[in-house]
C-alpha cells in the first residue's frame, strides 16, 4: 500500500471481510479516529496517542463493513481531535489533494477524502461534526454522505460534539456511496420519493461566482427533471445567527468532553486548534441557552419546510480549495462563510449528500442536497438514480 499522497496514519491495519456481502471486491480506509480493537488512535495529535490505550473493542460501524464484504485497508490522518475543517496537521503532515497539490484537502477527515480521491480505496469512513465529510468530500471531487443525526452507530468513535457527531462516508461515484448507505443505515430510514426541491437564496449568495456558475447547469438539470424549483429564504434570523448558534453550542460540547483531558494534558495543538479549544474553554452556559432555544426552532422550522418530500439544496462550500498555509485571519474568514453552509443539517440533525462539479478551472466544488430526516436511503437513491441514472462502480 502507497502512502505517496500521504493520507495514511497506518497503512498496515488490514481487515480482511469477515463475510461476503454487497461491498464484496470493495476496499475502505478508516479515519483515526474510530476504534479498532488492539490499536491506538492518534485522532491527529500524538499527546492523544501517548495519553490513551489501545482500543479494547472495534466500532460497529467497521464491523458492518467487514460482515458485508468490505475490506479495511488503513487508517488515514485527521486534523487535530476534528476541532478544524482545513485538513493541515502540524504533526502528521497535510495529506495531498490529488486535484491540486497546492490547496487544503479540507478537514478533518482529511486522509480519508485523499485516499479515495488518489484511487488508492474504493470509499472511507470519516466522521462529520461541523461538516468534516462534507467539506473534504466537495474539495476533493467526491460524493459525500452525512447521514441523519443517530441513524448510524458512532459507538467506539472518538467524540467530538455528541449532538453534532456522525459518521459520514465518501466515494468516487453515487453507487458506492448509495451501497456503503444500504450496510450502514440498515433498515433505520424511510423510503420515500420527493416531489419539491428547493434552493436557499441566502446559501446560494455566500458562494463565489465562478462557484455559482459551476452549480447552475445542475439547477437547470434538476428544473427539468422535477418541473421547477422554488428559490426560498431559508433563514429568518439570517445563516450567520444559525452558524453562530452552532459555534457556541458545539463549542461548549466540545469543551465538556474533552476539557478536563486538555487542562491535564496541556498537549501541544497545532496552529488555530489551540485557538478555538481556548475559546472553546470560555464559553458559559448562560451563552449557550438561548443558542439551544435557537436550534429547536431551527430544526422544527426545517422540518416543517422538508416534511417528507421536500429536498433543499445548497452549496457545499463558498468556492474551490483554498491554498495551503493560508494566514489565520483568511482561513477564519472562510470558516466561517462555510460554517454558515454546513450549520444547516448540523443543527437540525439532517442528511445532506454533496455532489462534486467543477468550476472552468477544472477544480472541483460541491452541489449539496438536503433531506428531512430519515431520509438517508431515499435521498443515496434519489441522487443515484435519477441524477446519475444508477452510474456502476
Amino acid at each position: 500500500m502507497s502512502n505517496t499522497f500521504h493520507a495514511f496514519s497506518d497503512f498496515n491495519v488490514v481487515k480482511e471481510p469477515i463475510e461476503e456481502g454487497p461491498l464484496s471486491g470493495l476496499t475502505f480506509t478508516v479515519k483515526d479516529v474510530f476504534h479498532l480493537k488492539g490499536i491506538k488512535n492518534t485522532a491527529g495529535n500524538p499527546d492523544w496517542y501517548e495519553t490513551h490505550e489501545a482500543a479494547e473493542q472495534t466500532a460497529p460501524a467497521i464491523t458492518s463493513l467487514l460482515l458485508n464484504g468490505g475490506k479495511l485497508s488503513g487508517t488515514t490522518i485527521t486534523d487535530e481531535l476534528m476541532y478544524s475543517l482545513q485538513g493541515e496537521n502540524a504533526h502528521y503532515g497535510t495529506p495531498i489533494n490529488p486535484t491540486d497539490p497546492t490547496r487544503i484537502p479540507g478537514g478533518s477527515s482529511s486522509g480519508s477524502a485523499v485516499s479515495v480521491a488518489a484511487e488508492i480505496t474504493d470509499f472511507s469512513l470519516g466522521t462529520d461534526t461541523g461538516g468534516s465529510v462534507r467539506i473534504p468530500a466537495a474539495y476533493c471531487g467526491l460524493y459525500g454522505f452525512r447521514p441523519t443525526h443517530d441513524h448510524v452507530p458512532i459507538d467506539q468513535v472518538i467524540p467530538l460534539a455528541p449532538s453534532f457527531d456522525t459518521v459520514g462516508w465518501m466515494a468516487r461515484n453515487s453507487r458506492t456511496l448509495h451501497d456503503v448507505g444500504e450496510v450502514l443505515l440498515g433498515k433505520t430510514t424511510k423510503q420515500t420519493g420527493f416531489s419539491r426541491v428547493m434552493v436557499s437564496q441566502e446559501a446560494w449568495s455566500l458562494a463565489d461566482e465562478d462557484t455559482q456558475q459551476a452549480l447552475s447547469p445542475f439547477l437547470s438539470k434538476l428544473e427539468i427533471e422535477m418541473g421547477k424549483l422554488d428559490w426560498i429564504a431559508v433563514s429568518e434570523e439570517g445563516l450567520d445567527v444559525w452558524a453562530n448558534a452552532f459555534r457556541l453550542i458545539q463549542g461548549k460540547e466540545i469543551w465538556d468532553t474533552h476539557g478536563t483531558w486538555v487542562k491535564a494534558t496541556k498537549p501541544r495543538f497545532g496552529p488555530g486548534i489551540k485557538d478555538r479549544f481556548q475559546m472553546a474553554s470560555q464559553i458559559t452556559s448562560s451563552e449557550v441557552e438561548p443558542q439551544i432555544e435557537l436550534r429547536k426552532r431551527v430544526k422544527q422550522h426545517l422540518l416543517d419546510l422538508l416534511q417528507d418530500d421536500g429536498l433543499l439544496i445548497i452549496p457545499t462550500v463558498p468556492g474551490v480549495a483554498p491554498k495551503l498555509n493560508l494566514p489565520d485571519e483568511v482561513v477564519e474568514e472562510r470558516r466561517k462563510r462555510t460554517l454558515q453552509l454546513s450549520c444547516i443539517a448540523g443543527l437540525a440533525g439532517l442528511p445532506q449528500l454533496t455532489i462534486p462539479l467543477k468550476e472552468e478551472s477544472g477544480l472541483p466544488v460541491g452541489l449539496s442536497i438536503i433531506a428531512g430526516p430519515g431520509q438517508d436511503l431515499s435521498l443515496l437513491k434519489w441522487v443515484d438514480d435519477l441524477t446519475f441514472k444508477g452510474e456502476k462502480r
